[in-house]
């Protein structure tokens, strides 16, 4: 089987595996969707996800020595994961990618996903290569010869010259340009040197694959710390609950259409509804909905965890 065909074979999989469609045995493809949602690294096993390099004349300069860039990196803005605040993906670093010090993020059902800025700073790019390269990207210059990539991109929802906050959503995760399957190529980059990332004052793991969870703009703030909401009921109104249980206390309910405002998110009983299975819950100002029931246009947890 060629690598692409072996990829989007291992997609279809993870997709029927989370809808129920097919029973299967081995510990990965066992994962419940809960599972896999929280350790998306052993959910996509040791799959590798494959794409092309920056376009031409964008090349990342060679990485500066090890010792050198210890000390660049206690200069740099403090970086956070690209993904909203409690989200887990997977994130894979090879010595055979371009550039080398970049990183592939992934989890099951990722296109769509919301991309956020990893730091404050100011959009210098916003390119389509078309089918080859970078595809759909994002470049933000965060000052100090310091500025991130996001390659592969479904859609941008940023312009050249704006200013984005840290966490504020600048696109959604795709599978444009030379990519083999969804995913967000990622790249911290120093004077046009691609440096190893490093996330909430951690060095990503060079080489492998690993979990990160992101802490990008959690405890409240500006930019990306609420997401607004669509309940999608079918008809009937959804009940607002004190906490998130099935046997919570009621304490109101809104329409089935109605906009909601999510301030955070917290894990809770198990609901099947509109969008699926899952136990996350939605804090709508006055209690807790299931998130199984509210479209924000991504999938897992958009908004801070809930104290």
């Amino acid at each position: 089987m060629t690598r692409l065909s072996s990829v989007f074979a291992h997609r279809i999989l993870v997709s029927l595996v989370l809808t129920g469609g097919l029973a299967v045995s081995g510990c990965i493809e066992d994962m419940t969707a809960e599972e896999a949602e929280a350790d998306p690294a052993a959910f996509l096993g040791d799959e590798e996800w494959w794409d092309a390099g920056p376009p031409a004349g964008e090349e990342a300069i060679e990485p500066l020595d090890d010792l050198r860039a210890e000390t660049e990196i206690a200069a740099a803005p403090a970086f956070q994961l690209p993904f909203p605040c409690g989200q887990v993906w997977a994130g894979q670093t090879r010595s055979n990618h371009s550039p080398v010090n970049s990183v592939d993020f992934n989890r099951a059902d990722d296109i769509g996903d919301t991309v956020v800025a990893a730091a404050a700073g100011k959009v210098t790019r916003v390119a389509n290569e078309g089918n080859v390269s970078y595809g759909r990207w994002v470049e933000i210059d965060h000052g100090g010869g310091y500025r991130t990539r996001y390659a592969h991109l479904n859609s941008q929802s940023v312009s050249v010259g704006q200013s984005v906050s840290q966490g504020q959503k600048i696109g959604t995760v795709g599978s444009t340009g030379g990519s083999t399957g969804p995913h967000l190529h990622y790249e911290q980059r120093l004077n046009g040197t691609a440096q190893k990332p490093v996330f909430n004052g951690a060095t990503a793991l060079f080489f492998g694959t690993k979990n990160y969870t992101s802490k990008n703009k959690c405890g409240g703030g500006g930019g990306g710390s609420s997401v607004t909401g669509t309940v999608n009921t079918s008809g009937l109104p959804l009940t607002v609950r004190s906490s998130p249980s099935t046997g919570a206390t009621a304490v109101g309910s809104v329409a089935d259409g109605a906009k909601v405002t999510i301030t955070c998110q917290k894990h809770g009983t198990s609901v099947t509804g509109t969008y699926g299975t899952t136990t996350l819950w939605d804090y709508i100002g006055n209690g807790y909905v299931s998130d199984a029931y509210v479209s924000t246009g991504s999938d897992g947890q958009v908004a801070p965890t809930c104290n």
